[in-house]
Protein backbone atom coordinates (compact mmCIF):
# COMPACT_ATOMS: atom_id res chain seq x y z
CA UNK A 1 0.00 0.00 0.00
CA UNK A 2 2.83 2.31 0.39
CA UNK A 3 4.47 1.98 -2.39
CA UNK A 4 1.49 2.68 -3.97
CA UNK A 5 0.67 6.00 -3.08
CA UNK A 6 4.14 6.65 -3.28
CA UNK A 7 3.72 5.98 -7.19
CA UNK A 8 0.43 8.24 -7.07
CA UNK A 9 2.11 10.91 -5.79
CA UNK A 10 5.41 10.98 -8.01
CA UNK A 11 2.59 10.57 -10.63
CA UNK A 12 1.06 13.66 -9.15
CA UNK A 13 4.04 15.53 -9.22
CA UNK A 14 5.46 15.29 -12.47
CA UNK A 15 1.34 15.90 -13.93
CA UNK A 16 1.89 19.20 -11.70
CA UNK A 17 5.15 20.01 -13.45
CA UNK A 18 3.80 19.26 -16.97
CA UNK A 19 1.17 21.45 -16.41
CA UNK A 20 3.21 24.37 -14.81
CA UNK A 21 5.40 24.01 -18.49
CA UNK A 22 2.16 23.90 -20.25
CA UNK A 23 0.85 27.22 -18.61
CA UNK A 24 4.41 28.87 -18.59
CA UNK A 25 4.93 28.63 -22.23
CA UNK A 26 1.24 29.79 -22.98
CA UNK A 27 1.62 32.45 -20.80
CA UNK A 28 5.08 33.88 -22.03
CA UNK A 29 3.56 32.89 -25.73
CA UNK A 30 5.52 32.15 -29.05
CA UNK A 31 5.11 29.93 -32.25
CA UNK A 32 3.59 27.05 -32.71
CA UNK A 33 6.26 24.63 -34.74
CA UNK A 34 7.12 21.66 -35.02
CA UNK A 35 10.83 20.36 -35.00
CA UNK A 36 13.40 17.82 -35.47
CA UNK A 37 16.78 17.11 -35.72
CA UNK A 38 18.33 16.39 -39.56
CA UNK A 39 18.74 13.82 -41.07
CA UNK A 40 16.22 11.83 -39.99
CA UNK A 41 14.50 9.05 -41.58
CA UNK A 42 11.13 9.40 -43.08
CA UNK A 43 8.46 10.72 -40.57
CA UNK A 44 10.40 9.93 -37.31
CA UNK A 45 11.30 12.38 -34.71
CA UNK A 46 9.12 14.83 -35.30
CA UNK A 47 8.63 17.02 -31.79
CA UNK A 48 5.53 19.79 -31.23
CA UNK A 49 6.78 22.47 -29.46
CA UNK A 50 6.54 26.20 -29.29
CA UNK A 51 9.67 28.59 -30.57
CA UNK A 52 10.24 31.88 -29.01
CA UNK A 53 12.22 34.46 -30.02
CA UNK A 54 14.95 35.94 -27.73
CA UNK A 55 17.13 38.85 -29.38
CA UNK A 56 19.64 36.39 -31.93
CA UNK A 57 18.53 32.98 -30.39
CA UNK A 58 15.38 30.93 -31.25
CA UNK A 59 14.34 28.41 -28.16
CA UNK A 60 12.33 25.13 -29.36
CA UNK A 61 9.85 24.38 -26.10
CA UNK A 62 9.01 20.56 -26.57
CA UNK A 63 5.43 20.64 -25.35
CA UNK A 64 5.91 16.76 -23.89
CA UNK A 65 8.85 18.16 -21.88
CA UNK A 66 9.28 18.69 -18.34
CA UNK A 67 12.42 20.62 -19.13
CA UNK A 68 12.49 24.64 -17.84
CA UNK A 69 15.04 25.51 -20.52
CA UNK A 70 14.60 24.87 -23.93
CA UNK A 71 15.15 21.50 -25.82
CA UNK A 72 17.09 23.32 -28.83
CA UNK A 73 18.34 26.71 -29.21
CA UNK A 74 18.64 28.28 -32.72
CA UNK A 75 21.56 30.62 -33.37
CA UNK A 76 20.66 33.74 -35.52
CA UNK A 77 24.31 33.92 -36.18
CA UNK A 78 25.52 30.71 -38.05
CA UNK A 79 21.98 29.39 -39.04
CA UNK A 80 21.19 28.90 -42.84
CA UNK A 81 18.12 27.82 -44.63
CA UNK A 82 19.24 25.19 -47.12
CA UNK A 83 15.96 24.21 -48.91
CA UNK A 84 11.94 23.83 -48.47
CA UNK A 85 9.16 21.56 -49.01
CA UNK A 86 6.09 20.24 -48.38
CA UNK A 87 4.95 17.08 -46.25
CA UNK A 88 5.47 14.37 -47.89
CA UNK A 89 4.23 10.30 -47.17
CA UNK A 90 3.57 9.56 -43.76
CA UNK A 91 4.65 13.32 -42.25
CA UNK A 92 1.10 13.95 -43.39
CA UNK A 93 -0.27 12.26 -40.09
CA UNK A 94 0.81 14.91 -38.19
CA UNK A 95 0.81 18.00 -40.65
CA UNK A 96 -1.32 19.40 -43.08
CA UNK A 97 -0.87 20.16 -47.19
CA UNK A 98 -0.84 24.21 -45.57
CA UNK A 99 2.56 23.52 -43.70
CA UNK A 100 6.45 24.30 -45.30
CA UNK A 101 9.50 22.43 -43.83
CA UNK A 102 12.39 24.34 -43.78
CA UNK A 103 15.99 22.42 -43.83
CA UNK A 104 18.04 24.56 -41.88
CA UNK A 105 22.15 23.77 -41.12
CA UNK A 106 24.20 26.01 -38.38
CA UNK A 107 27.39 26.60 -39.07
CA UNK A 108 28.49 28.25 -36.17
CA UNK A 109 31.58 26.54 -35.27
CA UNK A 110 30.67 25.31 -31.95
CA UNK A 111 26.91 23.53 -33.27
CA UNK A 112 27.64 22.33 -36.66
CA UNK A 113 24.11 20.72 -36.83
CA UNK A 114 20.96 20.59 -38.89
CA UNK A 115 17.14 20.77 -38.10
CA UNK A 116 14.11 20.21 -39.95
CA UNK A 117 11.23 23.00 -39.05
CA UNK A 118 7.36 22.72 -39.88
CA UNK A 119 5.74 26.03 -39.80
CA UNK A 120 2.39 27.13 -41.16
CA UNK A 121 2.52 30.09 -43.54
CA UNK A 122 2.41 33.06 -40.75
CA UNK A 123 4.85 30.81 -38.78
CA UNK A 124 7.18 30.79 -41.56
CA UNK A 125 6.72 34.68 -42.48
CA UNK A 126 7.96 35.37 -38.83
CA UNK A 127 11.13 32.92 -38.99
CA UNK A 128 12.55 34.47 -42.21
CA UNK A 129 11.72 37.83 -40.46
CA UNK A 130 13.58 36.93 -37.35
CA UNK A 131 16.19 35.11 -39.77
CA UNK A 132 16.75 38.05 -42.38
CA UNK A 133 17.58 40.74 -39.81
CA UNK A 134 20.62 39.52 -38.21
CA UNK A 135 23.17 41.50 -38.57
CA UNK A 136 25.66 41.34 -41.76
CA UNK A 137 28.99 39.59 -41.30
CA UNK A 138 30.32 42.71 -42.74
CA UNK A 139 28.90 45.01 -40.51
CA UNK A 140 30.66 43.61 -37.33
CA UNK A 141 33.55 45.50 -36.06
CA UNK A 142 36.89 44.54 -36.54
CA UNK A 143 39.33 44.06 -33.81
CA UNK A 144 42.52 46.26 -34.45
Amino acid sequence: MLIMAALVGVLLLVVIALCYRLWKLRQVGGTAAILRDYPAVGGQGWRHGVIRYRGNEAQFFRLSSLRWWPDRSLSRRGLEIVSRRSPRGDEFDIMTDEIVILELRDVSPERKRGYEVALDRGALTAFQSWLESRPSPRARRRKV
